[in-house]
């Protein structure tokens, strides 16, 4: 009798603590509020670093901030189009003073203070004060901002520049009221802009569609409906935005897979990062799981220090680049869910993409590959003991590759991201690193955390090769300026390869003046066919943005480049019964 007596505690104990760790995971997976509010559920894959609009550099931190402050224009979702947002109207431009005024809407801070032509003013003269990084190359020939009124706002340039409408008038606009004693105490610091930067910031006050309610750090960040936001009711590019929920609700899973369960057993209505294409069939198994496929504007591709030999040799750049067969690697390790890229801007971009560069061995066989590969090489004084390619033209296993200065070439190394960041990329590094094997090129692939191997590539210039990636690039493609332009190459700069090309270099100065767009665009596309040409990075893929959500509770999701995670989705997603 005494077991059994024990054996019935034990099972009624049993019974308890079940009932009560389903009661706590139930109170946990429901998260702050929603009991009495329309909750829209977030999942992440890591957690937002900072609030500090200042100092947010990744991806997850700028994803809450863009529903919290709000710029003065954004891109209309069909045309890509500058769209007002803060603005009322498109720019005036005043060709004697070389000035655009911007008239602003009625809008108001989440305290329900005005916006106003003051703290647009504050903005930009705090970033130049500070020299704010990520913003101040946007700002930085903006001679001076004059509040004309209350809602218009004046700006002056010292001289023209066309990224003014493209990449500084969708920056976001900050509160002079919260601000600027901030400012102040960071200013009696021994270094400001760090101070800035590093200011906590528990309550951000915005104008944007939602605001910070609470931030359980390892846990959640909860967002509520502000109540203050222009934009609700009020038609823009075609969309009559809410937000039509009362709050967002953002939970960090660290792993796919644990998201993607979350997604299929219902815990989060969306996943605001791009899954990886293995997740497809599994998700559209799932009767209440709608998987979204969007076109991006992404840049993954393989990059050299061009600052040592051989990479400083063109020819042997090329000739790497017809090795790499990007076809099989959209086909085998993306499983077709990208879309090749032949130049550093995507097809997808279509007014800037020129579509007649140099395709390096595209459709040719493995052993034709080899074979062009060698004779680049070949031409250009590189030798082998034992040539990767017979005297009969038949492909062979070849010796190590010997530099034309008579010497064997060193192993090199090829960096990627780790397996578990992204492993499309981990894998293509051992997969590059085979093709180039095939004409005696020694390289090994090293994956090495993603802070490291920034670390490396960006700041120390230490390294030979390696493959990364962009996951969002601006629709104005600026961007070859800033990674190709000689005075870029510095420890920090977006030169991280270390490409000098005086011709490059003067494209990229006139096309930054050039304010006719047609005139820009023939800039544009020849700085495509200089840097394919030379080609210091190799473009490889652009991948599509794989994004799913729940069915059950919510619809009207606003898919546009890039995906539905963006803020016209988050203005107008909806209960279904709405």
């Amino acid at each position: 009798m005494f077991p059994y007596t024990i054996f019935r505690k034990i099972c009624r104990f049993s019974v308890i603590l079940f009932l009560l760790l389903t009661v706590s995971v139930a109170l946990v997976s429901c998260g702050p509020g929603e009991k009495d509010e329309t909750v829209l559920r977030i999942g992440l894959m890591e957690e937002p670093r900072t609030l500090n609009i200042w100092l947010a550099s990744d991806a997850n931190s700028r994803k809450v901030i863009s529903l919290i402050y709000q710029p003065l224009y954004t891109y209309d979702p069909d045309t890509l189009d500058l769209a007002p947002w803060l603005a009322e109207s498109l720019p005036e431009y005043d060709s004697e003073t070389e000035s655009y005024t911007v008239r602003l809407r009625e809008a108001n801070w989440s305290d329900g203070t005005p916006v106003t032509a003051d703290d647009v003013v504050y903005t930009v003269d705090l970033i130049k004060e500070f020299q704010v990084p990520r913003y101040y190359s946007q700002w930085e020939f903006v001679e001076n901002v004059v509040a004309v009124d209350e809602r218009t706002v004046r700006f002056y340039l010292e001289d023209p520049r066309a990224i003014f409408l493209t990449r500084t008038l969708v920056n976001y606009i900050i509160p002079r009221s919260q601000w600027e004693p901030i400012a102040e105490d960071a200013q009696k610091k021994e270094n400001p802009l760090v101070a800035l930067m590093n200011a906590r910031i528990a309550n951000p006050l915005g104008s944007g569609p939602f605001v910070l309610k609470q931030w359980r750090e390892g846990a959640y960040i909860h967002l509520e409906k502000n109540e203050h936001f222009f934009g609700s009711g009020l038609t823009i590019s075609g969309r009559t935005l809410g937000p039509h929920v009362d709050s967002l609700l953002f939970r960090v899973y660290g792993t796919a897979d644990v998201a993607v369960l979350a997604m299929k057993n219902e815990t989060i209505d969306f996943l605001w990062w791009s899954i990886q294409p293995g997740y497809i069939d599994d998700l559209e198994r799932e009767e209440n799981v709608e998987v979204f496929l969007s076109d991006r504007s992404a840049l993954y591709y393989f990059g050299f220090n061009v600052r040592r030999e051989p990479f400083s040799d063109a020819a042997f750049r090329q000739a790497t680049h017809t090795l790499i067969d990007k076809d099989f690697i959209i086909d085998r390790v993306l499983q077709g869910y990208a879309s090749r890229m032949d130049s550093i801007v995507p097809a997808e971009n279509r007014f800037w993409y020129a579509d007649d560069l140099p395709e390096y061995a595209r459709g040719l066989s493995r052993e034709d590959r080899i074979r062009k590969a060698h004779g680049l090489l070949l031409d250009n004084g590189y030798t082998w003991e034992r040539p990767p390619v017979s005297r009969d033209g038949n492909v062979v296993s070849p010796s190590r590759i010997i530099l034309p200065d008579g010497n064997p070439m060193n192993d090199f190394t090829i960096l990627t991201p780790p397996a578990d960041y992204d492993p499309a990329r981990a894998t293509i590094g051992v997969i590059i690193q085979e093709w180039l094997k095939d004409v005696g090129i020694p390289a090994s692939s090293r994956p090495m955390s993603f802070g490291a191997l920034l670390q490396r590539i960006k700041d120390r210039h230490d390294f030979e090769s390696f493959v990364m990636g962009y996951g969002q690039l601006a629709m104005d493609p600026d961007y070859l300026r800033s990674f190709f332009h000689s005075d870029n190459d510095r420890p920090g700069g977006w030169n991280m390869s270390g490409y000098n090309n005086p011709e490059f270099d003067r494209l990229a100065d006139a096309s930054v003046s050039a304010m006719e767009p047609r005139d820009r665009q023939a800039l544009i596309r020849e700085m495509q066919h200089v840097v394919m040409t030379d080609v210091p990075y190799i473009p490889l893929y652009n991948p599509m943005a794989i994004e799913p959500v729940g069915t059950r509770h919510f619809s009207g999701w606003e898919q546009m480049i890039d995906g539905i995670g963006n803020l016209w989705s988050i203005c107008m997603v909806a209960p279904v019964n709405q």
